[in-house]
């Protein structure tokens, strides 16, 4: 036998046997499932049933399909942190009847969802550390009465309801420190009959009246569940009392401010269809929680109406909703259903305070929404219809037909002025040109005895045979009142006056 061939044989005989069902890339041995790191999207299929630890970390699963779990209801142990997962659907887990341990550490888990851990009765350990979850509703661990340690720090929880841990009777370890919590109620702790260890450190705790339970409780008794590092519960708030441990922190010391809450106006009416924001202002210490609600009729058959806080919150019609500081009520296609009586409602430890709002619905909306019909158009005289002009709107209009019938008329009236004004030239330039035989149809006249004439002193005279002739009648006046046309032959009038602006000083020639 080679040498060294001994120790590779006992080797090979020391190794888990592979199974034949393992998924490709993952180490499956006995009844556990390595696939961390390998960059998986989804958990992988082929995975054997009998499997009671499943390594699934440092991959990028960002969502639990349906089923793709359900074979595996022999598991133990599941190992998801450092993952991608975004949120758990209701009964994801619930073919994990003996699921143990849960680890879901270091995630993008942002809520919980009520019935996520549903069917896990058996779990005892369940890690949500890491993640960015913001609040814990009420009953949200309800299916766990068995788990012994939850772990829930470094998230951003900020509220934790009063019924968050309830069906937690076995618990005994919880770790809400490095978180963002400012108070906490001592009804959330109740439920924590089997508590041994809390860890609450590294949140920024508003020191009010609302955690005088906190201090009275650790010094009391409570501090057997605090190691000497988690009793130094600081005080981020007020500013007078930053950084101070609340048990070195009076009684006195911590004090609240009962709320006072302004609504304005207290009475308005709304058209049916608009949308409505009302604006409830409240202040306190510590801030208020702001709550809108609709007060019910004792006669009001008719459905409530639905209304919502601006932000998304949930909205009214027999239930309500809230808001921090500053609540908003936003009715959205006002109906008569939202007719009636609001109150807003701010309390916070120091108590509560109420303000009455009342809303009128104006039913004549749908009138008021019909536009006005504009007057009719006064009634034009027959035969009186303007003319359209080209190029104006109205004669576009037109089809195409008529304003070619309107362009054939215009242009053939301007022809015809032409015509008209060639004719009457042509006429004028004839009498001016025309001429007849020598000495025929010409009077020479040259009577200067009897002193100078006018223009306005001539009459013309047609011989038998229509030759014209121009004589000079005496008995008229010399000048005429008005400028009188002289024939195209004579010669111009010097002077000026009423007829010839000059009485002329010489007798004329006149050749017709």
């Amino acid at each position: 036998m080679a040498p060294g061939a001994p120790a590779l044989l006992l080797l090979l005989l020391l190794l888990p046997p592979r199974t034949a069902g393992c998924p490709a890339a993952c180490r499956c041995y006995s009844a556990t499932v390595e696939c961390g790191a390998l960059r998986l999207r989804v958990v992988p299929l082929g995975i054997p049933p009998g499997t009671q630890t499943l390594f699934l970390q440092d991959n990028n699963i960002a969502r639990l399909e349906p089923g793709a779990l359900a074979p595996l209801a022999a598991l133990r142990r599941l190992y998801l942190h450092n993952n991608s997962l975004r949120a758990l659907e209701a009964g994801a887990f619930r073919a994990q009847p003996r699921l143990l341990e849960l680890a879901l550490t270091s995630n993008r888990l942002r809520a919980l969802r009520s019935g996520a851990f549903a069917g896990l009765a058996q779990l005892r350990v369940l890690y949500l550390a890491g993640n960015q979850l913001a609040r814990l509703l009420d009953f949200t661990f309800l299916h766990l009465p068995r788990l012994q340690e939850l772990h829930l720090q470094e998230n951003s929880i900020e509220l934790l309801e009063d019924q968050a841990l309830a069906g937690l009777s076995s618990l005994a370890l919880l770790d809400l420190s490095r978180n963002q919590l400012g108070t906490i109620s001592r009804e959330a702790l109740q439920p924590l009959a089997s508590l041994q260890v809390l860890r609450l450190t590294e949140n920024p705790w508003r020191c009010d009246c609302a955690l005088h339970w906190l201090g009275a409780w650790i010094k009391e008794g409570g501090q057997r569940l605090l190691t000497s590092r988690d009793r130094k519960i600081m005080c981020a708030e007020p500013p007078r009392l930053a950084l101070q441990s609340l048990l070195d922190v009076s009684h006195s010391s911590l004090i609240c401010i009962p709320p006072s809450v302004h609504v304005q106006p207290l009475e308005l009416t709304a058209n049916l269809g608009e949308d409505l924001r009302v604006a409830c202002q409240a202040s306190g210490y510590p801030q208020p929680l702001v709550t809108w609600r609709k007060v019910p009729q004792p006669r009001e058959g008719r459905p409530q109406a639905q209304a919502q806080l601006e932000g998304g919150a949930p909205g009214l019609g027999g239930h309500t909703a809230s808001d921090t500081g500053s609540g908003m009520l936003f009715l959205s296609n006002i109906t008569l259903a939202h007719a009636g009586k609001y109150e807003c409602e701010a309390s916070n430890a120091g108590g509560a305070a109420r303000v009455p709002f009342r809303l009128l619905v104006n039913a004549s909306r749908q009138q008021l929404q019909q536009p006005a019909q504009p007057p009719p158009p006064a009634a034009r005289p027959a035969g009186r219809e303007p003319r359209p002009e080209a190029g104006s709107m109205a004669f576009r209009a037109l089809g195409l037909a008529t304003q070619t019938a309107i362009a054939a008329a215009i242009a053939l009236l301007a022809l015809t002025a032409l015509l008209l004004v060639a004719m009457i030239c042509r006429r004028r330039r004839r009498r001016k040109k025309a001429r007849g035989p020598p000495g025929e149809g010409a009077l020479f006249v040259n009577d200067y005895s009897d002193g100078p004439c006018t223009f306005a002193q001539l009459e013309e005279l047609r011989d038998e045979r229509g030759h014209e002739m121009f004589v000079i009648n005496r008995s008229k006046p010399l000048f005429a009142e008005g400028p009188a046309e002289a024939p195209a032959d004579c010669g111009p009038a010097e002077g000026a006056g009423p007829g010839l602006r000059v009485p002329p000083p010489v007798a004329y020639e006149i050749h017709c």
